[in-house]
């Protein structure tokens, strides 16, 4: 395995439960008593939370690492739009760097060093319009006065208790869960456990079925994508080697790793920090013999200097008809609010 990092080596310590964390307990309680402490400051005073016309759902985390969050907003924008609704999402934009904020982004011609790699592959995939602003409210705000949108999705922001939100979706890896369930900085949580109470859907990344307090969300892998060429080839009709280099560069490679094994490639692993920026340079450990095979999330940054024999696994989220009932009865409950 190649390109181990401090952020691989944390996060593997939090959710190992490894015993020397203990020696950071007095600053992860410090830490817990403070956001506690902001939560119901935002809670018990409205005047301080901007509250958009229309609907907002939040898809976010109380952990570090990655638990799915960008499947699951691809998958609740293009349910929202098969229900005859006008879906736009708003992004912090982790590691952009538009002319100004917010940012509207233009899909066609943006890239994703200027706009950050997510909001990016959403724009792309659902043909919505995204917004990019590390202040929520402001973006929203853009989103409303640049577009026809009649509900709003926040991609992670579930700690950004300025912007007011009629529904949280809490994504949990189901593999890690919650680690050794302590904050920050003894563990891999924003905020407390307890917080999983407060939010309306707990979605579980990787659970193969719903439970009586959570649902399941499955990354289904649907086609192997030429970064090239843009030929698209099921899985299970690859007619290239079997052995390839792998590359991730995502909050959880191990599950993107896991899944081609699945898919009976045999995976050298290459490890990049989460939103990490590449160049040709990047590659040098890789066998480029073989082919390469990396996330979408990554694909969107090497298509300008991309070989030939690279290739992203493109992957949908699946929901249970539990899961899109529940939340077409909790969408039916709320109303545009006068702007």
């Amino acid at each position: 395995m190649k390109g181990f990092s401090l952020e691989q080596f944390m996060l593997r310590a939090w959710y190992g439960r490894q015993s020397w964390l203990l020696a950071l307990r007095p600053l992860s309680a410090f830490y817990g008593l403070v956001v506690t402490r902001r939560r119901a400051a935002y809670m018990e005073d409205a005047a301080r939370v901007w509250q958009p016309p229309v609907p907002l759902i939040v898809v976010g985390n109380i952990t570090l690492g990655g638990t799915g969050k960008t499947p699951m907003c691809i998958w609740l924008l293009d349910y929202l739009k098969a229900q005859g609704l006008r879906p736009g999402l708003i992004s912090r934009g982790y590691g952009a760097s538009p002319q100004s904020t917010p940012w509207l982004l233009d899909p066609d011609h943006d890239d994703a060093v200027t706009v950050g790699d997510e909001p990016l592959l959403i724009a792309k995939r659902c043909q919505v319009p995204v917004v990019i602003d590390p202040d929520r409210p402001q973006a929203a705000r853009h989103l409303l006065a640049s577009a026809q949108v009649d509900v709003i999705v926040s991609d992670d922001g579930l700690q950004h208790y300025r912007l007011g939100r009629d529904l949280e979706i809490l994504m949990v890896d189901a593999a890690r869960g919650l680690g050794n369930a302590r904050c920050l900085p003894e563990g891999p949580l924003r905020e407390p456990a307890s917080r999983v109470k407060s939010v309306d859907f707990v979605v579980r990344n990787g659970a193969v079925s719903d439970s009586s307090t959570d649902f399941g969300m499955q990354l289904k892998p649907v086609a192997l994508v030429n970064l090239l060429t843009g030929e698209r080839i099921r899985p299970e009709h690859w007619q290239g080697s079997k052995q390839v280099s792998a590359v991730a560069g995502i909050g959880n490679p191990e599950r993107f790793f896991i899944s081609l094994e699945q898919l009976s490639f045999e995976v050298e692993r290459h490890i990049f920090s989460d939103h990490a920026h590449y160049s040709v340079a990047s590659f040098a450990a890789c066998d480029l013999d073989r082919p390469l095979i990396m996330t979408e999330k990554d694909a969107i940054k090497c298509t300008g200097f991309a070989r030939p024999n690279w290739w992203y696994l493109c992957v949908e989220a699946t929901m249970s008809d539990a899961f899109a009932s529940q939340l077409q009865q909790r969408l039916a409950t709320l109303n545009p609010r006068p702007a």
